[in-house]
């Protein structure tokens, strides 16, 4: 049975579910406009919950995301993978005796990563902080006496408001939990232990500031935790999802060893970073099989860490790229690095064109060529300004459970452009990190192909993506008026990678097979790539359309071959009927009274019956005749009957559970250049496999 049949029908066209029109609110959503309309939301907020709280007289709480009061699901929610124990909850005023939310505004080095393994967050934080007024726009409203902070952050398609209280984890535990000879230490003073050991920020669990008593750093950390629903949430990730999520901008994955022109890739690239585009880098740990070191680092640099790009500066004839380690610490140690050979009198007068100063601060110099060769990864985040709209569409995807053909054809966006205009066309999956231990047991990887309706080659290819990325793009200088068709690509991995790499062997394999004249193409349908040059063009409604008509085609030729044999069976049986009309059967048996038996046969015109009769001399006669018999047509076979006639020329389907190992949730942004008429989008679905499977064969 097809994993593919989710809908019944009865038409000849394809059903209302194959395809999925745009939600009008999702339309030509100008990039600023929506982001003024959550800053504007968030400042209500906080200003009402300040209001409430004074004339009740009280500090905020935040009872959704409560830090003393809920404390497992703030640290861990539903996962089990991790454990955090601070000791304590204290409010801001209570770890600070003069507590500043910014303190000569946001800075890189105010920046320390904390216990938990979020350096792809705090690098965000380290990158956007260089970018003047960015930080300050996203931390949008707050009232530091009443404890009230009031944050956005875009998630999916659209900007969200996230309020908290400043209540923060410590591991500085209460003065009465020490130990008696803990206590000993402060001579038994609580009050000289909470002065030393409990304020100024020295314990804070999370992230924190580098410069005392600021606090953007701990509280915007907290408000992100909030988001993605506990702190663990927050263990592992990618630098540029942070930034999307930060901006709203969109992140482009770089292989450093797939750029062609690095000359090109400094001017026309890295020297814009933090003016419109932020950079970040890393690359892959290193293999210690042979060293027997699997902390091995590059001239002091760690592997699967992520970094941020501050600047690019071109100097005296040489090119530098300044880097930060958001752990504030351990720098890179190659040429350049502090205090190396390379800063001669001459070049140590360059410093301050370079923003860069030594000290074991986590910020140090790269040159250029250094760079290219020790990162493997460069994230790219573009940002967007008022003159840029957005649209989007999302689908819930069911894919086929792997093993099945890695092909493209199980989804397809159709979208209008009224002008001519720059495109940035993204593909993403949901942000599931809030739910993702109940999300399936699937990562998933895709990317897409741009056709303009109609035509057989494509536009493009979306960029680069990694493996189980949250998003893949493409960027199009200028895109005509006029309709036009992504098609997407996704597999999935799932705990067992034998299934997902059994796909392509199969795929490969059935390739393969299909040079044979009696191949069983029917048989290996679901491991038969779709051809892009039947997808070129046609989005799936249309596609589905031939698939339709195919089958029904297919359907009416089997059923005309099938009566015309039913025709040829019928006169053969009627020549037989005619036949046997012609003969009748009487079988006669005479008993005599000497005992002996004699029986005659007489083939006559009837069906034989039996006739027992006594002649008049006294002989018992038995008479077999042939009569026709009319066989009643049961209830069972009537309604057989009944179904066959009305049953309609295309193929049913059958509805199928869908597992939530196998689905997915796929949306498509187009953002263009703002005009009156939004770009619209609609998505379709290879919804029925059997019928669509047939193009892929032909």
């Amino acid at each position: 049975m097809s994993l593919f049949n989710l809908f019944k029908h009865t038409d000849s066209a394809p059903p209302d579910q194959a395809s999925y029109k745009q939600r009008a609110d999702k339309a030509g959503l100008l990039v600023n406009d929506e982001l003024e309309k959550a800053l504007e939301e968030c400042k209500q907020k906080v200003a009402r919950i300040a209001k409430e709280c004074r004339l009740k007289n009280r500090r905020f709480r935040d009872h959704e995301f409560d830090l003393e009061s809920d404390r497992e699901r703030c640290l861990h929610g539903l996962s089990t993978e991790v454990s955090y124990t601070p000791s304590d909850v204290q409010r801001v005023t209570q770890i600070f005796e003069n507590p500043q939310f910014f303190i000569d505004g946001a800075d890189s080095n105010d920046i320390v990563q904390g216990a938990i393994g979020n350096c792809w967050f705090v690098s965000a934080l380290a990158t956007m902080s260089t970018c003047e007024g960015l930080v300050e726009k996203f931390c949008v409203a707050r009232d530091e006496e009443i404890g009230v902070y009031g944050f956005v952050f875009f998630r999916d398609a659209s900007w969200v408001t996230v309020i908290i209280d400043d209540f923060l984890y410590t591991h500085i535990p209460k003065f009465e939990e020490l130990s008696y000879a803990e206590q000993q230490l402060y001579h038994h003073s609580k009050e000289r232990y909470n002065e030393s050991a409990r304020r100024d920020g020295k314990g804070l669990y999370f992230a924190k500031s580098g410069t005392q008593g600021e606090t953007w750093v701990p509280l915007i950390e907290k408000a992100y935790a909030k988001l993605h629903g506990c702190y663990a949430a927050l263990s592992g990730g990618e630098e540029c999802e942070a930034i999307e999520d930060l901006t709203g901008g969109v992140s482009t994955f770089i292989p450093t060893n797939d750029i062609f022109d690095t000359d090109k890739f400094w001017t026309e690239e890295l020297l814009k970073a933090n003016v419109n585009r932020l950079f970040g880098c890393a690359y892959q740990t290193l293999n210690g099989t042979r060293s027997g070191n699997y902390s091995a680092k590059i001239s002091g640099l760690v592997g699967n860490h992520s970094y941020s790009v501050l600047k690019a500066v071109e100097h005296n004839g040489k090119r530098f790229v300044i880097i930060r380690n958001p752990w504030g610490e351990s720098e890179w140690t190659g040429p350049w690095s502090d205090g190396s050979k390379e800063w001669t009198k001459e070049w140590l007068d360059a410093l301050p064109a370079l923003g860069h100063v030594f000290g074991d601060d986590g910020q140090f110099v790269m040159e250029y060529k250094d760079f290219l060769q020790c990162w493997d990864q460069i994230d790219r985040t573009r940002l967007f300004d008022s003159s840029w709209a957005m649209s989007s569409q999302w689908l819930h995807v069911t894919a086929r459970p792997l093993p099945c053909a890695w092909t493209y054809g199980d989804v397809s966006f159709t979208f209008s452009i009224p002008k001519a205009s720059p495109a940035v066309i993204v593909l993403s999956q949901l942000d599931d990190r809030f739910f993702a231990e109940i999300s399936g047991r699937c990562h998933w990887t895709f990317d897409f192909m741009l056709y303009k309706k109609g035509e057989k080659d494509y536009i493009a290819q979306s960029s680069t993506s990694r493996i189980y990325a949250r998003s893949v793009n493409l960027e199009v200088d200028s895109l005509e008026p006029g309709d036009y068709v992504v098609h997407g690509y996704y597999y999935s991995k799932v705990a067992n990678w034998d299934q997902r790499i059994l796909s392509r062997v199969l795929s490969e394999r059935a390739k393969s097979q299909s040079v044979a004249s009696n191949f069983h193409s029917e048989a290996e349908a679901s491991n038969l790539p779709m051809p892009l040059d039947i997808l070129a063009g046609q989005d799936l409604s249309e596609l589905e359309k031939k698939a339709l008509v195919m089958a029904k085609t297919k359907k009416a030729e089997e059923e005309a071959a099938a009566k015309a044999k039913e025709a040829e069976e019928e006169e053969k049986r009627q020549k037989e009927a005619e036949e046997a009309k012609k003969k009748e059967e009487t079988t006669t048996t005479v008993h005599h009274e000497d005992g002996s038996v004699t029986t005659t046969t007489t083939v006559t015109e009837k069906v034989v019956v039996t006739v027992t009769k006594k002649s008049a001399t006294g002989e018992v006669v038995e008479t077999k005749e042939e009569t026709t018999t009319n066989t009643p047509v049961t209830n069972e076979a009537q309604e057989k009957e009944e179904e066959t006639e009305e049953e309609d020329a295309d193929p049913k389907r059958d509805v199928v559970p869908v597992s939530e190992d196998d689905s997915i949730f796929l949306g498509l942004r187009v953002y263009t250049h703002d005009y009156e008429e939004p770009v619209v989008i609609s998505g379709q679905l290879r919804h029925e496999m059997e019928v669509s499977a047939a193009l892929a064969l032909n």
